[in-house]
């Protein structure tokens, strides 16, 4: 486990690290970038670079946390990449189920083989399940994680690469939206940006604006920090209402 500067979440856990390249949003991949940065400063756990390897021996750590976390799963991969075994997704799953303390978030770009996973198996409760909507071409995605029975379902539209036009938010329990960092980042407009905002809070679901990224709202380039979160004036960090929540209202 790790401290993060991810906003929307706490701690990341990586039992896989690695991965390719799979649709628009990974033309500039974070991981793949810190990874290779990693190697190069001897880590162990990253000698294989953005290789993707299984680490059985991080299967474990969850347990020895006696404090509630929030759980980033696999930040620093894809839990349901084709080449993790459905065998070690089980073992995720299993630590997953045996630590209900922690709330699990577990977000992917490959949303069919998710539902091919769970076709079979319970979610566990304690586990949000996302997809990464970052252009119109991955829209289909929302359809196939709308049908699972995750006790959170959520967005990432980071990073938003273009308007993703309407949006159909049912059984979508929360949405990320934020822009592209590092040298090479594409732009991000500020009309995308307060399109899903406004679509969000007409279906009553909560908006989390994380960042500018890279481009600022006036399109200037520079630091992401000095470009910030605001919109508009306003920051948007909205969470999701809690499963149990919802049961009783």
């Amino acid at each position: 486990m790790s401290k993060t500067k991810i906003e929307w979440t706490e701690k990341t856990w990586n039992p896989i690290t690695g991965c390719t390249k799979y649709s628009q949003g990974c033309a500039n991949c974070y991981a793949e970038t810190m990874s290779n940065r990693l190697k190069a400063m001897g880590l162990d756990k990253y000698t294989n670079g953005f290789k993707l390897t299984l680490h059985e021996n991080e299967l474990e750590q969850p347990k020895k946390w006696g404090k509630p976390h929030m759980v980033f799963v696999c930040s620093m991969s894809d839990l349901f990449h084709k080449d993790v075994p459905f065998e070690f997704i089980d073992k995720v799953m299993e630590v997953i189920t045996r630590t209900p303390q922690h709330t699990y978030q577990i977000l992917t770009k490959r949303a069919e083989r998710m539902a091919e996973y769970f076709a079979t198996r319970e979610i566990p409760q304690n586990a949000w399940l996302g997809v990464t909507v970052e252009a119109q071409t991955s829209k289909i995605r929302i359809d196939i994680l709308r049908t699972l029975a995750a006790p959170i379902r959520f967005l990432s539209c980071e990073p938003l690469l273009e308007d993703l036009g309407c949006l159909n938010l049912d059984n979508i329990d929360w949405v990320i939206v934020g822009g592209e960092s590092g040298p090479e980042a594409r732009l991000m407009k500020e009309d995308w940006v307060l399109e899903i905002k406004d679509q969000c809070e007409s279906q009553n679901v909560p908006f989390f604006f994380k960042q500018w990224g890279t481009w600022g709202r006036d399109g200037v380039k520079r630091n992401k920090k000095a470009n910030g979160s605001l919109l508009r004036g306003k920051e948007y960090k909205q969470m999701p209402i809690s499963h149990e929540n919802r049961s009783n209202n």
